[in-house]
């Protein structure tokens, strides 16, 4: 994904730039808002996180002339402001979701996928090499033959081919599954994903899902 990134503390800033180019997405980092309301005006970007308290800006500001002028890109609200009415507030102005200062990289990356999910226009049909899966009538085939996977199999290879060219973490893995915040441990993915392989490995695609060392997974495409 293409991600705006607007944020004045350069720490923070750096955080994210660094965190969300080693999970495979093209950020753009501003540090005011009237910046980085222009870049959001005038380029196109899959997501926006957003800052509230910038320079010749507020965030809220921002996020109110986005959402005047007809643009629906999603917006993740991150700031240091925690109480429920500033919340509702940024809400209400139009953003997508928020997260509080000090955050956990992963569920940043959890929470901006579920936006871009939840406001993406839907397809049906993934193809990767010879392997298509069909969420009209849940489906995965190589060919003209019919992988018989689990429906958590099936959730998890949708994901990683709606995601494929991106590193996937096992957290954006386990809310997908079970769409809620997930506070327990990932084990269980590392299970699916296995059961998931020797599917795929019986049907030509050994290396199709590949592990990326303390991040998550990815598709390897032929």
């Amino acid at each position: 994904m293409k991600i705006l990134v607007i944020e004045d503390n350069s720490t923070t800033g750096k955080h994210l730039e660094t965190g969300l180019s080693e999970a495979g997405h093209e950020v753009v980092w501003v540090k005011d808002g009237k910046r980085g309301l222009e870049q959001a005006l005038t380029l196109r970007f899959d997501a926006i996180i957003l800052d509230l308290m910038l320079p010749e800006l507020s965030g809220m500001e921002v996020l109110s002339q986005i959402r005047k002028r007809g643009h629906r890109t999603p917006i993740l609200l991150l700031t240091a402001l925690g109480s429920i009415e500033e919340r509702v507030a940024g809400l209400q102005s139009g953003a997508d979701d928020y997260l509080v200062k000090a955050f956990a990289f992963p569920e940043l990356l959890a929470r901006l996928e579920s936006i871009t999910r939840r406001t993406a226009a839907p397809t049906l049909v993934h193809e990767i090499g010879l392997i298509k899966l069909d969420l009209s009538n849940r489906r995965v085939t190589s060919g003209t033959t019919e992988l018989q996977l689990t429906p958590s199999e099936f959730s998890i290879l949708e994901l990683l081919m709606r995601q494929k060219g991106y590193v996937v973490t096992r957290k954006m893995l386990c809310e997908h599954l079970w769409e809620a915040d997930w506070e327990g441990t990932t084990n269980v993915i590392e299970v699916h994903i296995t059961r998931l392989r020797t599917k795929l490995e019986k049907v030509g695609e050994p290396t199709m899902i590949q592990t990326v060392r303390g991040r998550g997974y990815t598709l390897g495409v032929n």
